[in-house]
């Protein structure tokens, strides 16, 4: 029988969602959790990679397990579970349902903090001393929904067979001094929304125009981007079926 866990996690401790070697990640935290809630050994799939550092308000996961669940699983997975991994529903699907093939949209907010913030060091990038002009910032952001080639933003060293990513939302939105880039996609690449929010920043304090960032992504050139901007404040928030 296949479930789906509906889970959020804060980054900070974790080298990202995937398990890798010698290194603690958030998939090899919830199979062990799980492995040993269930009695039978479990390797839960998530419906993306998030990298290290980076947080995650939902992420969506299946599993596999050969009996009905009974009682409240996700009541004892959080009593097992750190504290920064927080598991929200449990529930079962369709044998064939998988969390990342069938997954049609993800969505990301990058908070940025426009000063000093001691209760948001974790949470946000902090600029301080410096203006950023979010009008240009959002002009240059809709250029990213004319286009589909993002190999400008990829790391270069991926295992993917296209760089194209369909992206359906990209704005920037000002409440005081929280200012946050939402941005949505069928896909995204490795390390795809840091160097855009990086590169938007450097058209907001001037260094780089609407122009040059649209020919920065058809340059399909990383070094041509701006700089991959701190994991602390990227948050994977919504997976849509």
């Amino acid at each position: 029988m296949r479930y789906f866990i509906e889970l959020s996690y804060n980054g900070k401790n974790y080298h990202g969602w995937q398990i890798q070697p010698d290194v603690i990640s958030v998939q090899e935290k919830l199979n062990s959790t799980v492995s040993t809630v269930l009695q039978e050994k479990i390797e839960v799939v998530g419906a993306g990679r998030t990298d290290t550092g980076v947080h995650a308000s939902q992420m969506i996961a299946h599993f596999n397990v050969k009996k009905e669940l009974k009682g409240d699983v996700s009541y004892k997975l959080n009593s097992l579970l750190p504290q920064d991994i927080v598991v929200h529903k449990v529930f079962l699907v369709d044998a064939d349902r998988h969390a990342r093939f069938h997954a049609v949209s993800r969505s990301y907010e990058y908070k940025i903090w426009l000063g000093r913030n001691p209760f948001l060091l974790d949470f946000s990038w902090q600029l301080h001393s410096q203006e950023l002009n979010v009008d240009l910032m959002n002009a240059a952001a809709k250029l990213l929904l004319e286009h589909t080639d993002f190999q400008t933003f990829s790391k270069v060293k991926t295992d993917v067979h296209t760089y194209n990513c369909d992206v359906t939302e990209a704005v920037w939105k000002q409440n005081g001094k929280e200012l946050i880039f939402y941005i949505s996609a069928n896909r995204f690449l490795r390390n795809m929304v840091r160097a855009i929010v990086g590169t938007l920043v450097d058209v907001g304090l001037g260094k780089i125009t609407k122009d040059d960032f649209r020919k920065i992504i058809e340059s399909k050139n990383r070094s041509n981007a701006g700089l991959s901007v701190p994991a602390k404040g990227l948050f994977l928030t919504n997976i849509n079926y």
